[in-house]
Formats: structure tokens, sequence, C-alpha cells
């Protein structure tokens, strides 16, 4: 894959590979996402996976958006 960008390398990739680790797939509402626990014991989603277009325009469903971890499907 080849990325043509302006941006400088350390805004699109994460340099410490201990993020990659923290970071999971779950399904949430049926949907799968990219997250990441938090110290408050709750997952942030990091990445939508989903292939409909529609969730991409929920506002409950954006990268930065805490839920519990109980409601969450492996």
């Amino acid at each position: 894959m080849i990325l043509y960008t302006i941006m400088p390398e350390h805004l699109i990739f994460q340099t410490d590979m201990d993020e990659y680790t923290k970071q999971k797939i779950v399904y949430y509402d049926g949907i799968p996402f990219i997250v990441q626990e938090t110290e408050t014991k709750e997952y942030e989603i990091v990445r939508n996976l989903s292939t409909n277009p529609f969730h991409f325009l929920e506002q409950k469903y954006a990268p930065g958006v805490r839920f519990p971890l109980s409601v969450v499907t492996s």
C-alpha cells in the first residue's frame, strides 16, 4: 500500500507498538469497533470498522466516545 499525504508520519502512524497491544476488536450494538480500555474501566472507540455508512453518521459511534465494559460482546 502506498500512502500519499502531506501529513507527517508521526501523526498517521503510532510510534509505540504498545499502543497496538492495548487495542482490541469488540462488538457494541452489533457493530465492530477497535477500542482501547481506559483507566476508568470503560472502552474508548478508536476506530469504527462498520461497512454501513450510516454508522459513521451516528455521534454515539464516533472515535473518542466511551461506553461501559458490560455492554460489549467479543
